[in-house]
């Protein structure tokens, strides 16, 4: 029996899902990292020591892209989605480092009903990329857009 699709409907402000995990690897770091970011601390351990990360970690936006992975098979590829007009905000606490065991934490910030096309709603959310022991890699604030089930309806 197919999953129901989430809609703008299915998002109240408060709640908070956990998608994952997923372990990172090495390999993918730096396979990332010679393709996107080739910066040594993202394709050598020892480079990476020698830098403020203090040894090998995955690229920021290696990051961002893991995200993006956890979320979509969380719940944006059951959604309505509609994409996102941009990402307001995206820091980096910690590195990331292989080996580790990353989840999303997706937080629901804010919903309201698009002025212009009431078939859509917008969610603002707060995403955490976490590790095993709930410590903060990464966050990241954006808003998706969301098919609604009743158009123009209240929510």
């Amino acid at each position: 029996m197919p999953q129901k699709k989430l809609h703008w409907e299915d998002f109240e402000p408060g709640a908070v899902a956990v998608y994952g995990p997923r372990l990172v690897t090495r390999e993918e770091i730096v396979a990332f990292a010679a393709e996107f970011d080739p910066q040594p601390m993202h394709l050598d351990e020892v480079a990476g020591s020698a830098t403020l990360l203090g040894g090998l970690a995955a690229s920021g936006w290696h990051a961002c892209s893991l995200m993006m992975r956890l979320i979509a098979d969380g719940f944006i590829l059951n959604s309505a989605s509609m994409g996102a007009p941009g990402v307001d905000e995206v820091n980096w606490h910690r590195p990331l480092r292989p080996g580790t065991r990353i989840r999303a934490r997706a937080t629901v910030l804010e919903t309201r009903a698009s002025n212009s096309k009431p078939t859509v709603g917008l969610i603002k959310f707060k995403f955490e990329m976490i590790d095993e022991a709930d410590a903060v890699i990464m966050t990241q604030v954006n808003t998706l857009m969301m098919g609604r089930r009743v158009p123009g309806s209240s929510p």
